[in-house]
């Protein structure tokens, strides 16, 4: 049926796919870093106590210290396409696009930093995305990750008259894709080596212990992406948790502790992060180049990091999968 003349003009129903990822700093320097952290470590979800207690910490203590460590550990990775993390998230998105064609518009957000998710949603909406799925890329989930991301959707529909139809992908720790994903990451990897590790290590990130208490799956998810990895490895897989910050006491064992004692134990070790979808500052300087570090200090010789799935012919022949799952009754 034909528009009335006066009728505005309005773009073709389209569905769209947003991928979404933690982020990272627009540059490798203290005042980016710092409106980086002032946004991420005020995110209630991420640092569970009471503001009128957090707040004054955060900017009094953190915020004046942290930036410049942390801006030196981004320099150490920094690439001429940017943050490892945004330019990936970038390849993915495009590298996905490819795959669908024009039936599906892909785009991709940071939950903090740049891209925004608002922005994002926003322009997939100008272009006619009705229906979108929103997909966060955390396997395993968790509160501060993927229920964060689902907050801020929410939050900015709140702003909008006309709200598109959404769905969330769900976590993916144990899907079949996501496995023989890695698998075949892994069997590459590991193939290449020229050392046969007695130890692989999978390192996620930590989170306070009493985010299980509390109910959170994320732990019980990990264990359970590494158990089901090693059946189909068919080899032993250690697990371990990083990124420790704060007083509380983490999810054990924690990584930097672990690689020390095999590094004295002389073990010759393999190390990789199932958790995150694309090599970051805690891959590529907390385990790659700190990690290894700490196992060479503590007496260690052979040591190797696995790269994430990253936009790796596995790593997009898997979110196609999954991609194309969630967006049934819809394509």
């Amino acid at each position: 049926m034909s528009q009335p003349p006066e009728h505005p003009h309005l773009p073709a129903p389209q569905i769209g796919v947003l991928l979404v990822n933690l982020g990272t700093p627009d540059a490798p320097d203290a005042p980016s870093v710092r409106r980086y952290l002032a946004q991420f470590l005020s995110d209630r979800r991420v640092v569970e106590i009471p503001q009128i207690l957090w707040q004054p910490i955060l900017r009094g203590i953190i915020l004046t210290t942290r930036p410049r460590k942390s801006a030196h550990a981004y320099r150490q990775v920094w690439t001429d396409e940017g943050s490892p993390l945004a330019a990936i998230t970038r390849h993915q998105a495009d590298a996905l696009q490819a795959a669908f064609g024009e039936t599906v518009l892909i785009a991709h957000a940071m939950r903090y930093g740049e891209p925004a998710i608002g922005p994002a949603i926003d322009a997939l909406k100008t272009a006619g995305c009705e229906r979108i799925l929103v997909a966060p890329l955390y396997p395993q989930y968790c509160a501060a990750t993927t229920a964060t991301v689902v907050d801020a959707v929410g939050k900015h529909l709140q702003s909008l008259r006309w709200q598109p139809t959404l769905r969330f992908l769900p976590p993916y720790h144990d899907d079949d894709a996501y496995l023989g994903a890695l698998k075949a990451s892994l069997d590459t990897a590991l193939a290449a080596l020229d050392f046969t590790p007695d130890v692989v290590l999978a390192s996620f990130h930590g989170m306070p212990e009493r985010t299980l208490r509390l109910g959170d799956p994320y732990h019980c998810q990990c264990r359970k992406t590494a158990r089901l990895l090693a059946e189909a490895l068919g080899r032993p897989i250690e697990v371990s948790f990083q990124s420790r910050f704060g007083r509380a006491k983490w999810l054990e064992p924690a990584t930097d502790t672990r690689l020390e004692q095999l590094g004295r134990d002389g073990r010759r070790v393999a190390i990789f992060a199932p958790g995150f979808a694309a090599d970051c500052l805690e891959t590529l300087e907390e385990l790659a180049i700190r990690g290894k570090q700490q196992f060479e200090d503590a007496g260690g010789k052979d040591f190797a990091y696995l790269p994430c799935l990253n936009a790796d012919v596995p790593s997009i022949a898997m979110l196609e999968t999954l991609v194309r799952r969630e967006l049934a009754g819809w394509l």
